[in-house]
């Protein structure tokens, strides 16, 4: 266990905030454009406009990527950390025309569950046995790397630039992007769907759409103090109408297909997938825990984060198993499932409640709004870190061009690419497996668990960070055996067609070899971490 932050490590910019040790000074117009070495989020420092201050009065968080100081750590309500992850969890992302074996940065819990047993065969009981196990064991590294937010005050990909550099980070923030904005682009059309399919000729999918994604800017445009609240609550709806869907039809859930015995390749693929599901948080995870105490014991924190991911999705993943068996045998599940996916069983699930189950539907599809919510909220961030100017300009004013691009994006897939977006996004989504693989080793053996060696005096100083090259160069020599261990509906590798798919296996570990005499070298070389 590291020893705790004192305030006078990991923070060098207690008596100037806007300018850290080295900085430098700049004149006229390029005072402007310029971002101080060092800088830190301190509150309340500068006069606001009248308009600005407002919205802060308002509850709209202040900071975007800037490393929150010790002093400004206060926040002690630690239970969020579970509800924020949870909430988020807990919800029905039912998908159109989704290949079978779609990338798992693109579903959500039931969908995934039920590809267990609708893509790979397997019965219900290995199905849940492997659910339960490898979520175990998955569910670690994101509740790990989510304690560096509480440590460091730092978001995720800001972390990420020590080891992979101020430069050469816009590989992965990139990633991290277009992934989580997959994911929410695919979340606000299910919604914007599913809405539609209430009343048929009366609400447009484009209307959904823009209700879904309106809603969610609401909670990610206030911030962290507002999305805390909101996922703090909004589980109950959720909640309720999943277990009135069950109540429901859940009797049907007993009628299973037969399957033949399951093999290994089976096993590993299904294993890959629910990797994949939870090893894609770890591009976030310290983005909602960054205000936190940081003398708060990193056991109880770590806890909050793993069972809050853990928590909805064992349970959400083995339904969406069961739902998945019986599709073959219940009469009308089949045709359900084949035109509006996970979404079509649920609604078959609840026909026996008529009416009342439209309005079970429609809890059903705003439950995808705390996913919905935490993505734009992450998005905004990774926006900010793109160009060191936009360190500048307030946090907010990402979230509303993410919105505003959203939406006529999202109308559009909705209409003819939704499968397009689905094998891009299954193609990007092993990325997070080289991504977790560097963040950890570098944590755990360059920097030897110990938070103060992320120092805030050099966070946006390229020269004295890492390169990145160690990083990269990892990360794409990985390719060589993450390539031919794919199994997508698209690509299957010479590996895969033997193992089932170990791309995502593959990603973590090879990259974990190649990162240790990489990063080693590199720090012989340069002479610093």
């Amino acid at each position: 266990m590291a020893s705790e932050i004192p305030p006078e490590k990991g923070t060098r910019l207690h008596d100037d905030v806007e300018a850290g040790a080295g900085s430098r000074k700049h004149g006229g117009f390029a005072s402007f454009l310029a971002v101080e070495d060092g800088v830190v989020y301190k509150p309340g420092l500068e006069s606001n406009p009248r308009w600005y201050q407002r919205l802060l009065d308002a509850g709209v968080e202040d900071n975007g990527v800037k490393p929150v100081p010790v002093e400004s750590r206060t926040d002690t309500r630690y239970h969020n950390l579970f509800t924020v992850f949870s909430t988020a969890l807990l919800c029905v992302l039912p998908y159109v025309a989704a290949a079978p074996l779609a990338s798992p940065s693109i579903l959500a819990t039931i969908p995934t569950g039920m590809l267990g047993t609708t893509a790979f065969g397997m019965s219900l009981r290995d199905a849940s046995l492997t659910i339960l196990f490898f979520s175990l064991l998955c569910s670690i590294p994101p509740a790990y790397m989510g304690c560096g937010g509480y440590k460091t005050g730092m978001r995720q990909l800001v972390q990420a630039r020590y080891s992979w550099g101020l430069y050469i980070v816009t590989l992965p923030l990139l990633l991290n992007a277009a992934t989580v904005t997959g994911f929410t682009l695919i979340s606000a059309i299910v919604g914007g769907q599913t809405i539609a399919a209430i009343n048929p000729g009366h609400v447009s999918v484009d209307v959904g759409i823009i209700i879904t994604i309106l809603i969610g800017f609401g909670v990610s445009f206030l911030g962290f103090r507002a999305l805390h609240a909101w996922e703090r609550w909004s589980w109950i709806p959720n909640l309720i109408a999943l277990v009135i869907t069950v109540g429901c039809g859940g009797k049907f859930l007993f009628n299973q297909a037969e399957t033949e015995p399951v093999t290994a390749p089976q096993v590993v693929s299904y294993a890959g997938l629910i990797a994949g599901y939870f090893i894609t948080f770890g591009g976030t995870a310290s983005d909602y825990s960054v205000y936190y105490n940081p003398n708060a014991s990193r056991v109880k924190i770590f806890s909050y984060i793993y069972m809050g991911l853990l928590t909805p999705s064992v349970p959400l993943l083995v339904l969406g198993a069961a739902m998945g068996g019986a599709v073959p045998v219940v009469p009308g599940w089949a045709d359900a499932y084949s035109s509006y996916g996970a979404g079509g069983v649920l609604a078959a699930m609840l026909e026996p409640a008529h009416g009342f189950g439209k309005f079970v539907l429609v809890l059903l599809a705003l439950s995808v709004l705390g996913q919905l919510a935490i993505s734009m909220y992450s998005i905004a961030l990774n926006l900010q870190m793109l160009v060191p100017i936009f360190t500048k300009v307030p946090r907010y004013a990402f979230i509303i061009v993410v919105s505003v691009v959203m939406i006529p994006i999202g109308i559009k897939v909705a209409e003819q690419w939704e499968t397009s977006l689905e094998n891009f996004l299954a193609l990007i989504g092993y990325w997070a497996g080289c991504f977790d693989a560097v963040l950890l080793e570098e944590f755990l053996v360059f920097r030897r668990r110990d938070y103060a060696t992320y120092d805030h005096a050099i966070w946006n100083v390229g020269s004295k960070l890492p390169s990145g090259a160690a990083a990269l160069a990892a990360s794409l020599l990985s390719m060589g055996l993450v390539i031919p261990g794919m199994a997508e509906a698209w690509y299957t590798g010479p590996i895969a067609e033997k193992t089932g798919d170990i791309g995502f296996e593959m990603a973590f570990f090879v990259t974990g070899i190649f990162y240790l005499p990489f990063r080693w070298f590199e720090i012989r070389w340069r002479g610093h971490l």
